[in-house]
């Protein structure tokens, strides 16, 4: 499929090399510089080039959110219109020093994403995993054990394609249900993120995911 990446940084361009090394057509838009861009490009030997939002936008059938909650806005307002779009969200709302979200246990990051693009098709994905273990997980792939990684989305045809893409990208999709599930994983993807970068200062961790019926 094609695919526009929205977001430079460690996630999207991780994410946008492993989509591109998958067999996809990916184009790699929203950094400080275009020399970036074309770096991130040719580092993912495949099909993929820089661009700006609006050509991944334009071009793409499925584009990965991956920018700071600060810049929703403006990376938004540069793609224009994301009518019946969609979009894999892995950024967490996240105040300005990175120490708290500002959206949670009422909403979440995703849900007001949703509002911001009413006719988008959102799901949520891949921030529950620190960024630095995608290589390990896609080189090992092919083994008979993958990491299983939870996405929720109200759209299905949207929630079918991010399933894919977490496949491509090799883990196990979990269907964790509708939007709405993203109140409950982005606290969690905050817990992981605290729990890999604060050393051991971190805070202890114990939550569980439960699948209800079929």
């Amino acid at each position: 499929m094609h695919v526009g990446i929205l977001g430079s940084g460690l996630m999207g361009g991780k994410l946008g090399t492993i989509f591109t090394r998958a067999g996809h057509d990916v184009i790699f838009s929203y950094a400080r510089s275009d020399e970036k861009l074309k770096q991130l490009a040719r580092e993912a030997r495949g099909n993929a080039r820089a661009g700006t939002p609006s050509e991944a936008a334009a071009e793409s059938e499925v584009l990965l959110l991956a920018v700071h909650w600060s810049r929703f806005e403006d990376v938004l307002k540069q793609a224009g219109d994301l009518s019946d779009k969609i979009i894999v969200s892995c950024s967490l709302p996240m105040n300005a020093d990175d120490t708290a979200l500002v959206v949670a246990h009422t909403s979440s990051g995703a849900e007001q994403l949703a509002r911001m693009v009413p006719k988008a098709r959102v799901v949520s994905t891949f921030n529950t995993v620190p960024s630095e273990v995608l290589f390990g997980v896609y080189q090992a792939r092919r083994k008979a054990t993958r990491p299983g990684l939870v996405y929720c989305g109200d759209d299905e045809r949207a929630k079918d394609t991010a399933a894919e893409l977490i496949r491509d990208a090799g883990f196990d999709p979990v269907d964790a249900g509708p939007l709405r599930i993203a109140r409950y994983t982005e606290p969690f993807a905050l817990l992981i993120a605290q729990l890999a970068y604060g050393g051991t200062g971190s805070p202890a961790l114990a939550y569980r995911f439960e699948r209800l019926g079929k």
